[in-house]
């Protein structure tokens, strides 16, 4: 069983920084990819980063050069540094785990960033 925690979300004005941390647990094998994605109601879940364990990186062209994804390997770890935040960045943000040795993806519960204008 693998679980998938995120953290960090929160109320922030336009032009501020907020910082989500995603811990995963449980039966977790060889190379995966940790990331994070967000949904407004009534969009489709879309990507925001990602990482690898080998550390590669995938950005969303939106949030490039604002957001940086890091991860610490030996906690199952993964964070997202937001800066530069925009209202249209106001979304539930969901971490992500896809296992490449079984294809299975686990995702958090989910928490909302607001960034007021």
């Amino acid at each position: 069983q693998v679980q998938v925690v995120e953290s960090g979300g929160g109320l922030v004005q336009a032009g501020g920084s907020l910082r989500l941390s995603c811990v995963a647990s449980g039966s977790i094998f060889g190379l995966n990819r940790m990331g994070w994605y967000r949904q407004v109601p009534g969009r489709q879940r879309e990507l925001v980063a990602t990482i690898t364990s080998a550390g590669s990186t995938n950005y969303a062209d939106s949030v490039k050069g604002r957001f940086s994804i890091s991860r610490e390997n030996a906690k199952n770890t993964v964070h997202l540094q937001m800066n530069s935040l925009k209202p249209e960045d106001t979304a539930v943000y969901y971490c992500n785990l896809f296992q490449f040795f079984n294809d299975r993806q686990t995702w958090g519960q989910g928490t909302q960033v607001t960034v007021s204008s």
